[in-house]
């Protein structure tokens, strides 16, 4: 298949789009002047019911809703539109939106840049001791814009909300002095939209550099739902993993992190080809995805979406929460039921399956999970974990927070036991002031082993 990508430019282009009323694609013409929007002919014929386009998962993952943005947003927008508004005062408009709605979650600017000699390294993160991201200039956009990414300013063409990576040098050097350093996350953005002589230049400088303590190279990516003919018929396919298996052949273990969002996505024959072929490079396929009310919020489509992953090959890892950016308020599921669903789909897999952790929050002090409810002292709580932590030493220790129906995020919970605080927020208050202090070659976590 031909990939043909769609934006607001040119969807209406798309022959099934007539199926929708006049006011419907307004709509998704106001919700679009704010999130980024983009899909693509495999999407669009492979995989939406367009029958049943208003109910139908692949639709609401791929094209604007007009409730992703809050009401008054929308009158904003929609009444520049029907005056006639210029572009630029749409997008002035768009922008003063956009810092509303929390653009780089759990402190990726402020506190997940590393710094090395002197310099902040704005195409990396690192904040788990273990694991350093990396963010290739040439990979940041996606074969299509799933509606509630959390990484959505990294399409906008706003400076100072992107990251990107142009140099390897620093990056090799960083991660060569960061012993505590064993994985690192090639993510976008979707490198996997780079041709394999780009993503090339990012692999080789890893692998070539020969790093002691590196010793996973991981890859973020929806390219297997989105567009699986990128690994079967695209005219790079065969150097793409022919470059997967010179990782693996140099020894490090090459984890390719796939995000899928709904069952229907593994049900065409060419992502099985797909999942065959990355698999016979030596590389495995976890995946991960989060719960999205309008979406997935059913216990069924987990088990079955799992279930069907584990027949692929793959291995299930991350449940995951809508995290606290964008259209949260849309997608988002309340922690009690998230972790409800969670247990109910969990409870009719076999062993082999129960690979997944969740529900999880990736939020500023780290990945924080939703082990359940129970009662202590005759006071119902909801019970917490770290799965990944700003300071290892919180993972794995359970803490209490006062039972709350309604909280969406780790930010909606109080304490439990009438503390004044959880038992990490001392020490996250510490770990901030000396990295606001710190004007040394490495990251505090990093320099202090952490």
């Amino acid at each position: 298949m031909k990939y043909i990508a769609y934006n607001l430019h040119n969807f209406k282009q798309i022959s099934q789009i007539g199926k929708l009323p006049a006011q419907r694609l307004f709509e998704m013409e106001v919700v679009a002047q704010v999130f980024p929007f983009r899909t693509n002919s495999y999407v669009v014929e492979e995989l939406i019911d367009w029958d049943n386009y208003d109910t139908d998962p692949i639709f609401r993952l791929n094209f604007p809703q007009a409730e992703m943005l809050k009401p008054h947003h929308f009158k904003t927008i929609e009444s520049l539109l029907k005056s006639g508004a210029s572009q630029e005062t749409i997008t002035h408009a768009a922008n003063l939106i956009r810092m509303e709605l929390n653009p780089h979650p759990a402190g990726q600017i402020e506190h997940n840049v590393p710094v090395f000699n002197g310099h902040r390294l704005s195409g990396m993160q690192h904040k788990y001791r273990e694991t350093a991201l990396i963010f290739p200039f040439q990979g940041q956009t996606c074969h299509s814009f799933c509606t509630f990414c959390f990484r959505w300013p990294q399409f906008l063409n706003i400076k100072d909300l992107k990251f990107a990576l142009r140099q390897t040098d620093a990056m090799v050097q960083y991660i060569k002095q960061c012993h505590c350093i064993t994985d690192v996350l090639i993510t976008g953005g979707d490198p996997m939209t780079m041709s394999a002589k780009s993503l090339a230049i990012y692999i080789n400088a890893l692998v070539d550099a020969k790093i002691p303590h590196l010793k996973t190279i991981r890859i973020g990516s929806k390219s297997l739902s989105y567009f699986p003919y990128r690994y079967v018929t695209d005219s790079d396919a065969v150097d793409m993993l022919a470059l997967f298996r010179k990782v693996v052949d140099s020894g490090i273990h090459l984890a390719f992190m796939a995000h899928i969002n709904h069952y229907r996505e593994l049900e065409r024959p060419i992502l099985s080809e797909a999942v065959q072929a990355i698999r016979s490079t030596g590389a495995e396929i976890r995946t991960q995805s989060p719960l999205l009310q309008n979406i997935n919020a059913d216990p069924f489509i987990w088990k079955r979406m799992w279930k069907r992953q584990v027949q692929l090959g793959m291995v299930p890892y991350y449940f995951f929460l809508a995290r606290d950016t964008g259209a949260q308020h849309f997608f988002a599921v309340p922690l009690v039921k998230a972790w409800e669903i969670y247990r109910a789909a969990y409870s009719e897999l076999s062993g082999i399956s129960r690979t997944v952790r969740g529900p999880i929050m990736s939020a500023f002090p780290g990945k924080i999970q939703v082990l359940g409810v129970s009662k202590v002292n005759n006071e119902k709580v909801i019970v917490l974990s770290f799965v990944q932590g700003r300071n290892a030493d919180w993972v794995g220790r359970p803490f209490f927070a006062k039972y709350d129906e309604k909280a969406i995020w780790m930010d909606d919970l109080k304490p439990a036991f009438g503390e004044n605080e959880f038992f990490f927020e001392s020490d996250l208050r510490y770990i901030i002031k000396c990295e606001e202090e710190l004007d040394g070659s490495v990251c505090f976590r990093a320099a202090h082993g952490q």
